[in-house]
């Protein structure tokens, strides 16, 4: 039998605040990384470092059988925190508003779990601890360095998210679950000088905001409404002073799709619209349209999904396990499956107070009452995030290396 879950939720409760207090930007997770190998070799994993820059990797064998790889993110984002959490980030403008330090718990403590419950499963279990998904880097760079060559490949990659959805709700969908994403950084050239004599230069600043309106008309004017798209100028960066007209302004866009050619599509127009806008404002020099990141979008392996949907309805109970809607948001956790040629499976775990969404929801609020991810206020409640983000994992993971043995006991179920 599989030690009690709530035993460990005081240990747990204690890592996840403390990596919520010292977060971590992509590619720089040297503390987290550090923090989480102790814990993974206190419960007799192999652990190995530096994989992929700051990634770690727990293997624990327990006899013949299938390869299951369990995945969690560990880097934060450039977020001023407002959560007034008594465990708040501790370093300015970094905040975990993803979650990416309740995944890390949740891996924790499912490794705990399995670890001590050996007796029920055959097989090995591989941890993942990625960083860098917030640039969309992190997955590609656990996999260039060798990951499936030195680890093994698994059997069936799985992976999960906390998000904005009643706690205890666990969210999972076959086939399309979340959205490929694109980042490009535009840089428009103007000619500057005096905010007094405007005649005698090319704004960048007003070159840069036509832009931004025209690209607002890729969506809503040249693709069709039963297709799907976001594109969005999430940073617009001219200027110095009030009265100088700057040479230059930066845009940096992020693009969602689902198909395709619906891609390719909005790719396209962006780089049209950019260009057209600088040529009608008489910019001296071409702008410069540059590839930040891009990965496709998490496509969950059917039979894979039904198999742990099947999973979390026998532990959790129908009514608590339901469809997830189509994200918009991206992950680069379809990379390992893609890369790697094995089957992958993506799921999302509440994280939002039960009640407070209950309101919200009543009174059609839950965009506006309910923090989301990336969200200076995004801020899980503990329990029952905690306890259902670990039980999701064993509960994954035994479906294949012990099908129809009992489930861990849990605090929740």
């Amino acid at each position: 039998m599989f030690s009690p879950l709530a035993g460990l939720l005081p240990d747990l409760t204690e890592l996840y605040q403390d990596l919520h207090r010292h977060p971590e930007l992509s590619f720089d997770e040297h503390r987290t990384a550090t923090e989480l190998g102790h814990h993974l070799r206190d419960l007799g994993y192999e652990v190995t470092g530096g994989v992929g820059r700051t990634g770690v990797v727990g293997v624990l064998r327990n006899g013949e059988g299938p390869t299951v790889m369990l995945r969690a993110d560990m880097d934060a984002l450039p977020v001023t925190e407002r959560t007034g959490l008594p465990y708040a980030s501790t370093r300015p403008g970094v905040m975990h508003a993803c979650g990416h330090d309740m995944h890390c718990a949740w891996l924790v403590g499912a490794g705990a779990l399995l670890a001590h419950g050996r007796d029920r499963w055959t097989g090995t279990v591989l941890l993942v601890l990625q960083p860098a998904e917030e640039t969309g880097a992190g997955a590609e760079a656990m996999i260039d360095d060798g990951l499936f060559e030195r680890f093994g490949r698994p059997t069936v990659a799985l992976g999960q998210h906390v998000g904005p959805a009643p706690a205890g709700r666990v969210l999972s969908r076959p086939g399309m679950m979340m959205a490929a994403s694109d980042s490009l950084r535009v840089r428009l050239f103007g000619r500057g000088g005096h905010g007094a004599r405007p005649e005698s230069t090319v704004d960048a600043v007003v070159m840069a905001a036509a832009t931004v309106l025209r690209l607002q008309t890729i969506v809503s004017r040249e693709l069709p409404a039963t297709e799907t798209a976001v594109v969005t100028v999430g940073a617009l960066q001219a200027g110095t002073k009030e009265n100088i007209i700057p040479e230059d302004a930066e845009l940096r866009v992020s693009v969602r799709t689902f198909e395709p050619r619906v891609r390719e599509r909005v790719l396209a127009a962006i780089e049209r619209i950019v260009n057209g806008e600088a040529a009608a404002a008489g910019a001296p020099k071409p702008p410069e349209i540059e590839a930040v990141n891009g990965f496709d979008p998490v496509v969950n392996d059917e039979a894979a999904t039904l198999r742990v949907s099947e999973a979390f309805v026998a532990h959790f109970g129908s009514e608590r396990v339901v469809k997830a809607p189509l994200m918009m948001g991206s992950e680069d956790f379809g990379m390992y499956g893609a890369r790697g040629g094995f089957p992958s499976v993506f799921w999302f775990v509440g994280g939002s107070d039960p009640q407070a969404y209950a309101r919200a929801e009543q009174v059609g609020r839950v965009d506006r009452d309910i923090p989301s991810n990336h969200s200076p206020k995004f801020a899980p409640v503990l329990e029952p995030t905690l306890s259902t983000g670990v039980e999701t994992l064993v509960a994954a993971a035994l479906a294949w290396l012990s099908p129809g043995t009992v489930e861990p006991q849990g605090t929740t179920g």
